[in-house]
């Protein structure tokens, strides 16, 4: 990681001494007009810079007024490169009376988490396996190939039409989880590379944006289940999340829907329609009115393959509700992947815990099993993935015995849950947080 793995611990970026300030004082800066954060007890000043930050805006904001440190080196691979960016924006440091950690954070979890990380690291843990992840993209190319195939040989009727759907939902799913690799920067070692093989897979393979999913799946990884931080968990009404959430819905008599039945209704807007309807419109809306005109030419071409290869058969409106239905398989499929992990577990207004205790209370695991690798795309493995989401996935199990020692050694639950038991625990979290609601709207 080079200098700047001791940065604070005697490396100097400036002759002249740097201002010192107090958390007390740090913590004022944490609006969107006046933005300071302490990586290595150096503070930098990112009001201006944040704007042109690579992973949006907003995910580097949610950390102003704190100590960034293990944030930083999470979501970076070459940190002595991603640190010139830093060096102009440096403003002071933090006084030599003042912990390195704010908010009383546990400064012996903080220091375990990081041995644990230079463990991995000495253990080669973040080096991937190139030929794993060209498997990956030809088993996605494959199954594509035989979908057409299966509808060029054997003609457009029900049975094989629905054949050809599950195959081509198989692939995008498996493509989702791939062009997530990319885009944690998990494949390969030079940032650019990463950031290529990303707006191919998700934009030609996926007819998605880069830049979208980028600065959404961001924010989920550095504030994960906090409300206004974490948009994965900002539900427009639609859900109360958690134990906090509903008893203050129901405190204020907020009723945008009968909350105490979104056990219910979640089958019908949650699964149904979030990549159709809602990702969609999302998606489209982003790349036109924040012009990211590359993404959109990506996607374009994912909707031209699509449509040459489909039309000939179904015509150009079924080819469209071809492409819709395949859409809305895999959206049953990623709702329940993805919410196994998280609605689960802790939902809240910002904790401000340390990065490993943060990531324990609001992610779970599922078994490992062959199976169940390849079907989540080893996020399976969500608490390892959070903790180091630029380790490659086929390494995270490697980890894992590591952090369920740490886990151990503080006291800390490491939850890790059979498939079906993880996949009913969405229904019964939704379930019990509408009974939350209710009860407070009814009696508080």
């Amino acid at each position: 990681m080079g200098k700047w793995e001791n940065q604070g611990e005697g490396a100097t970026e400036r002759e002249a001494p740097l201002p010192t300030f107090r958390w007390e004082e740090i913590q004022k800066h944490n609006v969107r007009t006046d933005q300071w954060l302490v990586i290595n007890r150096k503070i930098y000043n990112i009001t201006k810079w944040a704007n042109r930050h690579p992973g949006g805006r907003r995910v580097i904001g949610h950390y102003a007024g704190e100590d960034a440190t293990d944030p930083f080196r999470a979501f970076h691979r070459d940190l002595d490169f991603v640190g010139k960016f830093l060096k102009p924006l440096l403003v002071g440091e933090l006084a030599p009376e003042e912990s390195s950690q704010d908010r009383g954070k546990n400064s012996q979890i903080i220091e375990d988490f990081r041995i644990l990380r230079k463990t991995a690291e000495d253990m080669n843990l973040f080096k991937s396996n190139h030929l794993f992840f060209l498997l990956i993209l030809a088993h996605v190319i494959v199954m594509e190939i035989i979908a057409w195939l299966i509808v060029f040989y054997f003609g457009n009727d029900w049975i094989t039409t629905m054949i050809a759907s599950v195959i081509l939902a198989t692939c995008q799913i498996q493509a989702g989880w791939l062009q997530h690799d990319f885009g944690h920067l998990s494949v390969y070692k030079k940032s650019q590379w990463n950031h290529l093989a990303h707006q191919f897979v998700i934009g030609h393979m996926k007819g998605a944006s880069s830049d979208w999913w980028n600065h959404r799946h961001f924010q989920h990884h550095a504030k994960t289940n906090v409300f206004r931080k974490d948009p994965d968990v900002n539900t427009l009404h639609t859900f109360v999340l958690g134990e906090w959430q509903p008893v203050e819905y129901g405190k204020k008599k907020l009723k945008y829907l009968p909350y105490n039945h979104q056990h219910q209704y979640f089958f019908l807007i949650g699964p149904a329609l979030l990549i159709p309807v809602y990702f969609q419109y999302q998606i489209i809306m982003s790349m036109i009115v924040y012009k990211k005109w590359a993404d959109l030419a990506w996607a374009i071409s994912y909707y031209v393959r699509f449509f040459i290869t489909f039309v000939p058969y179904y015509g150009f409106l079924g080819s469209i509700l071809l492409l819709t239905f395949v859409r809305f398989l895999e959206s049953h499929w990623f709702v329940w992947v993805t919410q196994m992990n998280h609605i689960v577990m802790d939902i809240n207004e910002d904790p401000y815990r340390d990065w490993f205790s943060n990531q324990l209370a609001t992610t779970c695991n599922v078994e490992q099993s062959a199976f169940n690798d390849w079907f989540s795309g080893h996020l399976n493995f969500q608490i390892e993935h959070h903790l180091f989401p630029t380790m490659p996935r086929h390494n995270l199990y490697k980890v894992a015995p590591l952090v369920k020692s740490l886990c151990a050694k503080h006291g800390i639950q490491y939850q890790v849950k059979p498939l079906l038991t993880a996949l009913q625990d969405i229904v019964r979290s939704l379930k019990k947080s509408g009974d939350l609601w209710l009860d407070a709207y009814l009696h508080k």
